[in-house]
């Protein structure tokens, strides 16, 4: 026989042998597939720590929504210049009242043509903006709905670092999803920046879609302003600082390296009407000590526009105070260039017949 025959007929023997029926060649098992757990308890502690993390998480099921978002964007489409294209995102929020005020993260409802509403019990609300900051990346949205459930605030500055927490949301649209993580940090954000306020920061799952949901520091003194302008007026002083280092200290006469030194003054902005300078040093506000940056950053930020500050400030050796009125933030001048010492006037030129060159 030839051998193109005899590779022919073993590969037909292959697929004979491979289109038995797999029953066919085996008896099923008898008795069970798997075996049952036994009746092992779980440790007292776990199993407390359990419940009230399933109680936790029912009983804030009811609060989250999620937010759905339609927006008109511009196509860079070389062939179609200009085309508008729409765009559907979503997030997660919660609900802070019964009357229909629930917060977000500011970027999931950014630039929003529609906003809708999606409770868990499955009803839905056109929503509508009331305000937003995008410094802290917050937003409140109205619904036109009474007697819902709510989500009370807590004191994120008693939350500890360590902590076991839930973070909740919407991931992907779904229905609401929990994840389990600890306090891993708090302090300034990572990233983003922010007039001196403290985030949470937690190993528990976030997936896209959570953004607006619980776990965020909502600091109650914004949602007031967000309700009744839209917005959150930051003060503002107009300067450039820096932290004192223990380098700096004894440059700057201080007995230990805290305050918080002014690298430059913005003209025409509140510090340089009320008389601050470069090198000056300032130690407090309002006779509350400054440490550093952060706190002065963080106090100045929420204090009034148009309240007046006392600056307890190191100036050549001297401690002095100063009355600086605080203004309103604006990003524009963040940039702007410090203000200059006045130049002298130029000497006048000489009158009379100019000199002659030398030959």
């Amino acid at each position: 026989m030839p051998r193109h025959l005899i590779r022919i007929a073993i590969v037909s023997l292959l697929f004979v042998t491979l289109a038995v029926p797999v029953g066919a060649q085996t008896s099923p098992p008898s008795g069970a597939l798997w075996t049952e757990s036994s009746n092992s308890k779980v440790p007292a502690d776990i199993a407390r720590l359990n419940d009230h993390m399933n109680s936790l998480a029912e009983k804030l099921k009811p609060t989250l929504v999620q937010v759905r978002v339609r927006r008109t964007e511009t196509q860079n489409d070389p062939e179609q210049p200009g085309t508008p294209e729409e765009r559907r995102t979503s997030g997660s929020g919660v609900i802070i009242r019964s009357d229909g005020y629930l917060v977000t993260n500011e970027h999931v409802v950014n630039e929003a043509e529609k906003i809708q509403v999606k409770l868990a019990d499955g009803r839905r609300f056109d929503g509508r903006l009331v305000g937003k900051d995008e410094r802290v990346d917050l937003a409140l949205v109205k619904i036109e709905a009474t007697g819902l459930p709510v989500a009370a605030l807590g004191d994120s500055n008693k939350l500890r670092i360590g902590e076991f927490v839930l973070a909740l949301g919407q991931p992907f649209g779904l229905e609401q999803s929990v994840s389990f993580g600890i306090v891993s940090r708090k302090g300034a954000p990572l990233l983003v920046a922010a007039p001196g306020f403290d985030f949470i920061q937690t190993d528990a799952t976030v997936n896209p879609g959570n953004s607006g949901g619980p776990l965020v520091n909502l600091d109650k003194g914004l949602l007031p302003q967000l309700a009744s302008k839209g917005k959150v007026e930051w003060g503002w002083l107009g300067v450039g600082i820096a932290d004192v280092g223990d380098e700096d200290f004894a440059k700057y006469q201080l007995k230990e390296p805290k305050g918080v030194l002014i690298r430059h003054v913005v003209a025409g902005q509140p510090a340089d009407k009320g008389g601050l300078k470069a090198d000056d040093v300032v130690l407090a506000v309002d006779g509350t000590q400054i440490d550093g940056m952060r706190d002065l950053q963080r106090i100045i930020a929420s204090t009034p526009v148009g309240r007046s500050v006392k600056l307890a400030v190191m100036r050549g050796g001297k401690e002095q105070d100063i009355e600086v009125v605080v203004g309103p933030y604006q990003a524009s001048t963040a940039a702007t260039r410090p203000a200059q010492p006045p130049r002298r006037p130029e000497a006048p030129a000489p009158k009379g017949p100019p000199t002659p060159a030398p030959k």
